[in-house]
C-alpha cells in the first residue's frame, strides 16, 4: 500500500460557455490528467425568471459527457428525438461515440420562475477503438445513485462511477472512471483505495481538506502522484469530487466538439456535420 501525494495544484478561471453561462474551470484544463478534457463547475448562479440560459444545439463526436446537477433543472434533447430532464442530484452520462447533436437548456418552468443553478459538466476521453461507437444516453435519477457514509456519520458519499467505501455505482462506463461526490463534515477523515495505474484528481468545491498532507482549498483542482491509497481529512469541513481513469495515451486531435485522434477525423467530422451526416 502506497500513499499518492500531491502532484500539482491547478488554480481555477471563470469563463462563459453555451449560450453565455458562467462556469469556473481549472487552467489548461485540457491538457493536465488522461482521460479528462475538461471539467466545468456551472454556476452557481442564480437566476431571475426568465434569466437563465443554456446551451443551444451542438454537436459532438469521439468522447463522452457527464453532466451532475446539484441545484436547478435543465432538460436536453437531441436530433435522434431523445428527450429528458435532468434535476438535483441527477446524472446524465452521454457517450457521444460516432455523433450526437443535442441541446442543453433549463427546464421551461425553471427558466419561468428562475432560482439558482448549480452542477458539473465534465468530459472523458474515448479511445480509439470506441470513438465510432453507437452513440448512448445514461439518464440516471438521484434516488438511483447510491450512497456510502461513515461509522461515525462524518464523510458521506455519492458513488456515480466506479466504487467506494465498499459502494458500487450502477453507471456502466466504457473505460474504467472513478467519480465520487464526496462531503466532509468537521474532524472526519477518509481513506480512499484505488487502483495504481489510474490517474486520478480532486476537485474541491467547498471547504478546504488535507489531502496527501498538502492542504487544499475550495476552486483549486489536486493532480496527484501514483499510489494505491488516498489519505484525505478536513478540520473545518469540505466537499469535492474525486476522479480517476486510465492513461489512454494516445494523440489527440480536438476541435471545438470534436475529440479524435489526427486532424483528418477532425476533417471528416466537421465535413459530416456540415453535410448533415454527422448523426
Amino acid at each position: 500500500m502506497t500513499e499518492r501525494s500531491v502532484k500539482t495544484i491547478v488554480p481555477t478561471h471563470t469563463v462563459l460557455e453555451g449560450g453565455g453561462f458562467k462556469v469556473r474551470r481549472p487552467v489548461a484544463m485540457g491538457s493536465l490528467m488522461s482521460p479528462f478534457l475538461l471539467l466545468d463547475e456551472m454556476g452557481p448562479v442564480d437566476y431571475g425568471p426568465k434569466e437563465a440560459i443554456g446551451a443551444p444545439s451542438h454537436p459532438h463526436r469521439g468522447f463522452e459527457t457527464v453532466t451532475y446537477m446539484l441545484k436547478g433543472n435543465m432538460q436536453h434533447a437531441d436530433s435522434a428525438g431523445n428527450s429528458g430532464d435532468l434535476n438535483p442530484g441527477d446524472v446524465q452520462w452521454m457517450t457521444a461515440g460516432k455523433g450526437i447533436i443535442h441541446s442543453e437548456l433549463p427546464h421551461p418552468d425553471f427558466y419561468e420562475s428562475g432560482g439558482v443553478m448549480h452542477g458539473f459538466q465534465i468530459w472523458v476521453n474515448l479511445p480509439a477503438k470506441d470513438k465510432m461507437m453507437p452513440p448512448r444516453y445514461q439518464d440516471i435519477p438521484a434516488e438511483s445513485l447510491p450512497i456510502a457514509q461513515s461509522e461515525d456519520g462524518k464523510v458521506w458519499a455519492k458513488v456515480i462511477a466506479g466504487e467506494a467505501m465498499g459502494i458500487e455505482a450502477v453507471i456502466d462506463t466504457v473505460i474504467p472512471i472513478k467519480f465520487v461526490h464526496y462531503r466532509l463534515q468537521a474532524g472526519a477523515q477518509i481513506t480512499h483505495n484505488i487502483a495504481d495505474e489510474l490517474n486520478v484528481m480532486i476537485y474541491m468545491f467547498g471547504g478546504e481538506a488535507d489531502i496527501g498532507g498538502k492542504s487544499v482549498r475550495d476552486g483549486q483542482l489536486v493532480l496527484l502522484n501514483q499510489g494505491t491509497t488516498i489519505n484525505i481529512g478536513s478540520k473545518t469541513g469540505a466537499e469535492f469530487l474525486l476522479l480517476a481513469g486510465p492513461e489512454i495515451n494516445e494523440p489527440i486531435a480536438r476541435y471545438g466538439p470534436f475529440v479524435m485522434n489526427t486532424r483528418q477525423e477532425i476533417h471528416q467530422a466537421v465535413q459530416d456535420y456540415q453535410n448533415g451526416t454527422l448523426a
